[in-house]
């Protein structure tokens, strides 16, 4: 297991919809902001899309993680079989051993018969490229049915990126999460949080933390991760809430993220 940053620890640096720096973060600052905290793999997710990117840009990316000593892992949102197929392309060409993604786009919702039938077409060239398929539990699919989804495709270059908080949308807590797709991960995403009640007491708030900061007990999540069988890269992802200001903000996450290699570094020494 090693430990590494994606470009949702620096989700605010990268931009958002209505939040633009005015110097949005890029794939080649990732890199050099995970050497800056001695990091050695990055995660390019679907908010920094790789197949935007200019022939001699994927060069530029790939020359500088090589001369860092950085490994990259490769991202995207969306199962479309063509999609797919470019970004197997895109982790051959950066030497990605997987491919992290997140099943729903904004206008597509497959079922699971058409995620199992899509994937299926895929296995094969997985296959060949060596490259394993991690499909991250996100708001829609509670870890049971995700499960199932994987099993039915029967690859074992189709696996999971698990995530600590994602299924709470799903009304699924880290507990139920982790030893149902433990078993199943090549990827992991470690993200602390809080779960407060708001000033009126009418509902809660699910709000992120530093790592170590927050509720989720991580040094229980890799002791199930390690008694599973599996010893995926944990990378550390962010919810970091706004400040008054987007300057503020971006500083605020860069703040966060050291903090929570710092404590993250004791119990991932790699």
């Amino acid at each position: 297991m090693h430990l590494g940053i994606s470009s949702y620890t620096y989700t605010w640096a990268v931009g958002l919809p209505g939040h633009a720096p005015s110097a949005p973060l890029t794939a080649v600052g990732l890199l050099e902001k995970a050497a800056d905290l001695g990091v050695r793999v990055v995660q390019v997710a679907d908010n920094l899309p790789l197949h935007r990117l200019l022939p001699q840009e994927l060069d530029e990316l790939a020359g500088r993680a090589r001369g860092l000593g950085i490994a990259i892992e490769v991202g995207t949102r969306g199962i479309g079989r063509e999609h797919l197929s470019a970004y197997l392309r895109l982790c051959e060409r950066l030497e990605s051993p997987i491919l992290r993604v997140v099943v729903d786009t904004a206008d597509h919702h497959p079922s699971d018969e058409e995620i199992v039938s899509t994937l299926r077409t895929l296995t094969r060239d997985f296959a060949r490229a060596d490259v394993r398929l991690a499909i991250e539990n996100h708001d829609r699919f509670r870890a049971a049915d995700l499960a199932r989804i994987v099993r039915r495709v029967r690859s074992r270059h189709v696996r999971v990126c698990l995530d600590v908080g994602n299924s709470l949308g799903a009304l699924e807590g880290p507990e139920v999460v982790v030893k149902t797709l433990a078993p199943l991960a090549v990827n992991l995403h470690v993200k602390d949080f809080v779960v407060r009640r708001v000033s009126h007491q009418m509902g809660f708030i699910v709000e992120g933390r530093p790592a170590g900061q927050g509720q989720l007990d991580i040094p229980w999540v890799l002791e199930r991760i390690r008694n599973a069988g599996r010893d995926p890269n944990a990378i550390l992802e962010q919810w970091t809430p706004p400040e008054a200001d987007l300057a503020h903000t971006i500083a605020k996450e860069a703040e966060w993220a050291a903090a929570s290699v710092g404590y993250l570094r004791r119990l991932i020494p790699a």
